[in-house]
């Protein structure tokens, strides 16, 4: 998967945990849980819709690894070979 669709998947399943942020303003080294107002339960919604869309096994300490949206196109990227 191109990162490109990787950052469109991210930002969709983003969307679908908080349909009321505005994805136009989110820097992408900015820290999802303070530019989104995303608590710990947000930040697993996250981990598990990827998990699931992707098939990709994301541990519980690796979590902090998908809080920006760079930080987690590269990871999921790299995970995806």
């Amino acid at each position: 998967m191109k990162r490109d669709e990787l950052r469109a998947l991210i930002l969709s399943e983003i969307s679908n945990i908080a349909p009321e942020v505005d994805l136009a303003s989110l820097k992408p080294d900015a820290d999802i849980r303070e530019a989104l107002d995303f608590d710990s339960m947000d930040v697993m919604n996250l981990v598990i819709a990827l998990h699931k869309k992707l098939s990709v096994d994301i541990p519980d300490g690796d979590a902090i690894k998908l809080v920006t949206l760079d930080g987690a196109i590269d990871y999921l990227a790299n995970k995806l070979g």
